[in-house]
């Protein structure tokens, strides 16, 4: 376990790469989701075959979550931008690397390279949307429902969790209800800053966004091709939210398509440049 102190938090980071000391090709940073999700979400899913790839894979529990310090405020988009931007200056990452983010995480990956362009080789959303004034809304609609239902109701709650659900989601969500209570978590993340329609526009480095087709986010896919200079959407039947942990290796392919895709671009508009 390597714990990373930004300055601002101290962050838990898992860090695996090529086998037999070999080159990375690229660096690729794995964001994970809200409240019951975790760094090992990537770990026991897409990160083994990325590192197999030939790429440097960077994993880490946001702040609040898994291993990370839980500081009780702080919460919102742009604290979790900032924790970003820091690891990497203290890993010393300082190349454009691949963003994967998985629900929140991909709404972190995204503002990330709305704010940063020349660090972001591309973004890839697992279940995932820019931060609009739309996804506030709802986020707050869902954190206001934890925080009241399931933090302010913590044994009955989870007693139904465990007999419907299993232990570990019972014991995840038990995790989730004292980050709920304990922090300004359900407030912080719906009053984060929003991206305007340009500013989405604006960020032009590759964008893979991957969906359930069961899941209500799919509708978003193709709001989000329209949006976007370079963008591509794939749909997975069968699949709702969970698609990372039940499709890993449908979704770990597709991003690796596009990692080595924007690899040979980046190569090829570099030899352009210097012929």
């Amino acid at each position: 376990m390597v714990m990373v102190d930004t300055g601002a938090v101290r962050l838990h980071v898992q860090r695996i790469g090529p086998r037999e000391g070999r080159p990375a090709t690229a660096t690729v940073v794995l964001v994970h989701g809200l409240l019951t999700d975790s760094l090992a979400s990537y770990y026991f899913t897409v990160a083994p075959a990325f590192a197999a790839a030939g790429l440097d894979v960077v994993m880490y529990d946001l702040r609040g979550h898994g291993r990370s310090e839980r500081p009780a405020e702080g919460y919102t988009v742009e604290h979790n931008i900032d924790d970003l931007e820091a690891l990497l200056d203290r890993l010393a990452v300082t190349g454009p690397v691949h963003l994967v983010g998985n629900s929140f995480g991909g709404t972190i990956a995204f503002g990330f390279a709305a704010r940063r362009p020349e660090r972001a080789a591309s973004v890839s959303l697992i279940e995932s949307e820019p931060a609009t004034a739309a996804w506030a809304e709802k986020l707050g609609g869902i954190l206001d429902r934890v925080v009241t239902q399931l933090a302010h109701n913590e044994p009955d709650a989870i007693a139904w969790i465990s007999t419907h659900r299993g232990h570990n989601t019972a014991r995840l969500a038990k995790g989730a209800a004292r980050l709920a209570r304990d922090t300004t978590l359900g407030r912080d993340i719906p009053a984060s800053s929003v991206l305007t329609a340009g500013q989405i526009a604006a960020v032009r480095c590759p964008v893979l966004g991957l969906y359930g087709g069961a899941s209500d986010l799919a509708e978003l896919a193709p709001w989000l091709a329209s949006a976007l200079p370079d963008c591509r959407t794939v749909v997975i039947p069968g699949h709702e939210h969970s698609v990372l942990v039940e499709a890993s290796g449908t979704v770990g392919g597709h991003i690796l398509a596009l990692v080595e895709e924007a690899g040979r671009t980046t190569g090829r508009v570099a030899a352009e440049v210097a012929g």
